[in-house]
């Protein structure tokens, strides 16, 4: 589906916000900072350093499928479950709300 969607992120500091992306943005291209700081942390941008962890609390069908490196990655930070992702590696394509873990 071409167009924009909302991609909703909520976290233990923030409270529920909402972005308007394009379809296939990565979720890293929120231009968003809370405290001087990005509301999705950043690192690498390539899936190696596990800043940008999150949490797919719905939408999961609107994610880019994630590949076995990126799964095994997520393994070796301690976290199991396709609802765990790197947002640095996550590709929008409709509404999905994530929770900020890393």
């Amino acid at each position: 589906m071409e167009g924009f969607h909302t991609l909703t992120v909520t976290s233990t500091t923030a409270n529920k916000i909402e972005f308007e992306l394009p379809t296939n943005a990565p979720f890293t291209d929120i231009e968003y900072e809370r405290d001087g700081k990005n509301i999705i942390p950043l690192g690498c941008r390539i899936g190696a350093c596990g800043a940008c962890l999150i949490r797919i609390t719905s939408g999961f069908e609107a994610v880019s499928p994630r590949d076995d490196d990126e799964e095994a990655f997520i393994e070796v930070l301690g976290y199991s479950g396709e609802e765990y992702r790197l947002a640095c590696q996550c590709l929008l394509k409709g509404k999905v709300t994530i929770e900020i873990i890393g």
